[in-house]
């Protein structure tokens, strides 16, 4: 198991550098000059060529990248163009804000997606089992921007129940900690401003867990009825065992492996992919942040964030490989 994590670990070098290669070429093949974005419209020629000397820009683009690689294995994500301040200390509380967002949403979809499919799976025709896959198919069809427009509609402007943008009420203070307001209002105790922070947490949070969840459920439907099939199944109910049991203790768990790569592979989309929810919903989160930079041509940010958000997605990937064995012991490494 050792000697499999570390060979894992290594591998992780050349898909980050192969991540760090596209995203700068990418950005660089984007029309528009940075200096010139910066500058406005009206900055003067030699304003232009001036910042882009300063900039670096003028250097060929195998220097630029060499550059960046120095100052990233340095541990130096670099200097926004736009703000002047380090990416290290700014991109932090994005990145925290849609990882709140992707965990509550993850949990929220694999809490009912796995019930639902293990409804599904055990009554297998009826009319619970169309119920729940018609639910699936509506959370992969239905777009995620609809679905948190429809959210608002009702239950911001006629229900008035729950609020429609931000992480709090900024009107109130909230002692920041962690950037995770959650666990800071829990460090904290302040419970008046984790119940505010939760109300503007829900809305978001179940748009962008539709599409999870609908996964989640199917794949937890597909692979309970292939396990429900086995002997060992059978032998369980032959032996008086209550139905509860045999689905939550003996066949769940070995039909969760599917289930859990599925779940991995959802995270990370969650985490890199969250910018329509954020956008209807004021989220301030990492998937915003980026897009600003694309907009204003600030190449650091743009691809130390997206390296920061591949290099999560691949460390949750390995960690979910790792819980394999733990969940199947016929894996073998």
């Amino acid at each position: 198991m050792i000697y499999y994590i570390g060979r894992r670990l290594i591998q992780l070098i050349p898909v980050l550098l192969g991540v760090s290669l596209i995203v700068f070429a990418i950005l660089h093949a984007i029309p528009g000059d940075p200096a010139l974005v910066i500058l406005g419209e009206g900055a003067t020629p030699q304003a232009v060529d001036a910042l882009r000397n300063r900039l670096g820009l003028d250097d060929p683009l195998y220097i630029q990248y060499w550059a960046y690689l120095k100052r990233i294995l340095s541990g130096d994500l670099g200097i926004s163009i736009l703000t002047h301040r380090p990416i290290a200390q700014e991109v932090f509380p994005y990145l925290a804000a849609t990882a709140e967002l992707a965990i509550s949403s993850l949990i929220f979809a694999f809490i009912v997606g796995v019930n639902a499919g293990i409804v599904a799976a055990w009554k297998r025709g009826s009319r619970l089992d169309y119920l729940a896959m018609l639910i699936a198919i509506a959370g992969v069809s239905v777009p995620v921007f609809w679905f948190g427009l429809m959210e608002q509609f009702v239950f911001a402007q006629k229900l008035r129940l729950l609020p429609t943008v931000g992480r709090f009420n900024v009107r109130e203070p909230l002692q920041v900690v962690t950037n995770f307001y959650i666990l800071d209002t829990i460090l904290t105790g302040d419970w008046a401003r984790l119940w505010d922070v939760l109300k503007h947490l829900i809305l978001p949070s179940v748009a962008l867990a539709m599409m999870p969840m609908a996964v989640i459920a199917r794949m937890t439907r597909s692979s309970m009825l292939e396990v429900m099939k086995a002997d060992y199944i059978r032998t369980a109910r032959a032996k008086g065992i209550s139905g509860f049991w045999v689905i939550y203790k003996h066949a769940l768990k070995n039909a969760f492996a599917p289930i859990l790569t599925i779940t991995g592979i959802l995270l990370g989309a969650l985490l890199g992919g969250a910018i329509l929810t954020e956008t209807i919903f004021g989220w301030p989160g990492i998937g915003r942040y980026i897009y600003g930079a694309i907009s204003a041509r600030d190449y650091p940010v743009v691809q130390s964030s997206i390296l920061i958000v591949s290099f999560v997605f691949v460390v949750i990937n390995l960690l979910v490989d790792i819980l394999y064995a733990y969940l199947d012991p016929r894996v073998r490494y």
